[in-house]
């Protein structure tokens, strides 16, 4: 029996940082770290900045564990101006998605709020001329005329070997809102881009034509109540995508049914308390981001206070929900003046489908083994991403969610019909400065790459 990369109890550890580990007043704001994204191997690993840069890294087969090492670096944006509507479009990476590799080359799709590009990344011999017949012995030009014997033709030889980045594709002017996601589908040969409104469907050959599939703009933008903010393939049935909304809802429509998919085939929404509803309400219940499971079974999502795991088969209510702000509940107008309420943190699946991550502040980290196993105990590893991880190289262990009991500062408590309920803690040392948006799960094992600000931290229980 092979054993399985994916040892849920193990003991999770800090095992390499890239990037500037200097305190966050020195970094600039070009610099900061915006998307994460591992490849369908997990031997390259990519980042996406504020300031338009796509850096790439691949494995480092002479290290044991889990090491990366520098691979590539390239502009993948640059900043633009709109002359129609008089706005500047930033070249921020907002995502940044991998395509299926099929020869020598990486192809990925990086896009900012406006402007989605087809990278091909390759290695690329240089070839220089080794021999010619402009120099004698003296070094100069000769003084008689060359004779026939005299005469060479031009050699080539192989001087050194690039990383080169070339644009194969560029989609753009499909987008009148910013561009909030990506994901390239299961077949390989398509992908879907959304924003506020819209998402259209491309196909990755033709870049000036694009099909629109989902459309909530309404005929007065007066009537406006929800945005879309996240979207998805999914991660095997090439005609499904889900999508979310700033109302909590998720959708997965059905690309066979109709042209245009606003008619969600499934609808996925836990309804309000009205006794807990407050000026609020709307804004913490919008999902940052939404994720399939790689067996298509479950959906994770993540909204300022919580995670919430869906069975496909069930859209009445979550089968379970992991408070994870809890404590800063009491704190919502604090979170509103700062606009930190407002701050999109992701969640993602462990490659086998049964573990959740996702951020927090102070640089924390959390990791839910076996998340989406209602039999199993909850657990709960608290993990950070900053330069004391760095230099202590902090190890984290699963501590038990216990049933009614708590666990320490780690510890959670569990209250029936309620979910994962956090254990209060110490709200004024909160730093919103320092927090986790962006993270990416190892697709085969154990390992997880983490943006703290300007730096790449990798964690792993190898």
């Amino acid at each position: 029996m092979v054993e399985s990369p994916y040892n849920h109890g193990s003991t999770w550890k800090f095992a390499q940082c890239f990037g500037d580990k200097g305190d966050s007043e020195d970094v600039t704001e070009a610099d900061i770290i915006s998307t994460v994204e591992f490849d369908h191997t997990g031997n390259y690993l990519a980042t996406g900045d504020k300031g338009g840069r796509v850096v790439l890294f691949e494995r480092n087969e002479t290290k044991r564990g889990c090491e990366y090492k520098f691979h590539t670096e390239f502009q993948s944006h640059e900043p633009e101006f709109d002359y129609l509507k008089s706005l500047e479009i930033e070249e921020k990476i907002n995502k940044i998605k991998w395509c299926k590799r099929t020869s020598s080359a990486h192809f990925l799709i990086s896009t900012n709020d406006k402007t989605i590009k087809l990278w091909k990344v390759f290695e690329k011999s240089l070839k220089v001329v080794a021999e010619n017949n402009l120099s004698d012995s003296t070094g100069g030009r000769p003084s008689h005329p060359f004779s026939l014997s005299d005469l060479h033709l031009p050699r080539m030889t192989l001087h050194d070997k690039i990383i080169a980045a070339v644009p194969k594709r560029i989609y753009a002017n499909a987008h009148a809102y910013h561009i909030n996601s990506i994901s390239v589908n299961s077949d390989g040969e398509t992908f879907i881009s959304g924003d506020d409104l819209r998402i259209n469907l491309w196909n990755l050959g033709i870049s000036d034509q694009s099909f629109n599939i989902v459309d909530i703009k309404p005929a007065n933008m007066e009537e406006l109540t929800e945005v879309i903010t996240a979207t998805g393939f999914h991660p095997t049935s090439c005609n499904v995508f889900m999508y979310s909304s700033s109302k909590g809802t998720i959708k997965i429509a059905d690309m066979r049914d109709s042209a245009l998919c606003d008619s969600q085939a499934k609808l996925f929404e836990e309804e309000e308390d009205p006794r807990e509803r407050s000026f609020f309400s709307e804004i913490i219940s919008s999902i940052s981001d939404v994720r399939f499971s790689s067996d298509g079974r479950y959906i994770v999502s993540r909204d300022y206070l919580t995670v919430k795991i869906w069975d496909v088969a069930m859209e009445r209510q979550p089968i379970k929900t992991i408070n994870i702000h809890e404590y800063l509940r009491p704190r919502l107008c604090d979170t509103y003046d700062n606009d930190s309420i407002f701050d999109k943190f992701e969640v993602v699946l462990s490659g086998d489908g049964k573990s959740v991550m996702t951020g927090s502040y102070n640089n924390n980290f959390m990791i839910y083994p076996n998340a989406t196993d209602t039999e199993a105990e909850e657990t709960e590893v608290v993990l950070q991403a900053d330069k004391m991880a760095f230099k202590a190289k902090r190890v984290g262990v699963a501590a038990p969610i216990g049933r009614g009991t708590r666990n320490g500062t780690n510890g959670r408590a569990t209250s029936p019909g309620r979910g994962i309920n956090t254990v209060r803690r110490d709200t004024e040392d909160t730093d919103f400065h320092k927090k986790i948006l962006h993270m990416s799960w190892h697709p085969h094992e154990n390992s997880i790459a983490i943006a703290a600000t300007n730096n790449l931290f990798v964690f792993s229980t190898l």
